[in-house]
């Protein structure tokens, strides 16, 4: 293979990485000149790629899409990584999702060279998603819109419709998409809020990329899981209550970090703040994570306010009982 074949080869694998590179930046990246890479985007222009270019200081090129899907360029990772993510998203609830992963699964598995095609069927041996089943399903066009956006840094609008049914139109910087339970989790930073925010992913419609690129904001791996963690907490409870503790709301917000969403002020000195889970034993959980020495009342059903007293005593009866002798 020529080294004018290699490097347009090199070039095609960058602009399908990303979605927009500084022309200083590809020649940088291939080692040789802006003027190098002009020639070679206009050799794969040729071949059928359509790629954008725009001048100026802030231009470069974008891989834009054709009127029909020209050869992916894949290494031996990449293919593998797409071939066990078709399999799991076969199992997903996605609009069109187990078709659409399928026959592309097939198209994949039947180009893949014998030895890609036994590690393909050895991780998916080891491979066990969880189905996020019984939740609405997620349109698979919204997903790859919503990654393009986190994978490029990218601002998006979108519509959303909240559990209420009420309808608004958001800004934001999507940061990480995620599928926990039965639906898909967009977090991102909301413009407009000033805050981050989780937005269900079947929720979303009319997403727009506003071409406007942002500087990612720090997020620890465990942050990212809290997040959506406490989002997954906003599906309607079996059992369900309001607790109203002896804390204003600022100090109340400060010690309970993103799970006191959904708080609100009773007063200058008082918090309300929603409680669910399963059954009683959750919502008992929740509850224990209100400060020591705070006070609070709760509305809780008098059926689970039975349940949750004789569990209470008889746990004072085994704290205040001597302990078991010790094991032999």
């Amino acid at each position: 293979m020529s080294d004018t074949t290699s490097r347009a080869l090199e070039l095609l694998n960058l602009l399908q990485t990303h979605r927009h590179w500084p022309g200083s930046e590809l020649a940088r990246r291939l080692g040789v000149t802006e003027r190098t890479v002009r020639r070679d985007v206009e050799r794969l222009r040729e071949l059928g790629y359509r790629i954008e270019s725009s001048p100026g200081a802030a231009g470069g090129y974008r891989l834009d899409a054709g009127s029909a899907v020209p050869p992916l360029l894949l290494n031996d990772d990449e293919a593998v990584a797409m071939a066990i993510g078709l399999r799991i998203a076969a199992t997903q609830r996605l609009i069109g999702g187990v078709d659409t992963a399928l026959t592309a699964l097939a198209k994949l598995e039947q180009v893949l060279p014998a030895a890609l095609r036994r590690r393909v069927m050895a991780l998916a041996d080891t491979v066990h998603p969880v189905r996020i089943g019984g939740g609405e399903a997620a349109s698979t066009a919204v997903l790859g819109e919503l990654a393009l956006a986190c994978r490029d840094c990218e601002r998006v609008r979108f519509t959303y419709t909240s559990a209420a049914g009420e309808t608004t139109h958001r800004r934001v910087e999507p940061h990480y998409l995620a599928p926990a339970d039965r639906h898909w989790y967009l977090l991102c930073w909301d413009l407009e809020r000033d805050d981050w925010r989780t937005f269900r992913v079947d929720r979303l419609s009319d997403v727009e990329h506003a071409r406007v690129l942002f500087e990612p904001r720090p997020l620890t791996a465990e942050e990212v899981d809290e997040f959506i963690t406490v989002a997954r907490s906003w599906v309607r409870q079996p059992v369900e209550t309001d607790v109203v503790m002896e804390l204003p709301i600022d100090t109340m917000r400060a010690s309970f970090g993103q799970w006191g969403q959904g708080a609100t002020a009773e007063d200058a000195e008082h918090t309300r703040w929603p409680v669910g889970g399963a059954d009683w034993r959750e919502t008992m959980y929740g509850m224990s994570w209100i400060p020591a020495g705070v006070p609070f009342t709760t509305d809780l059903a008098e059926a689970h306010r039975a349940e949750m007293r004789e569990a209470l005593v008889r746990i004072l009866g085994a704290l205040d009982a001597p302990p078991p002798p010790p094991r032999v």
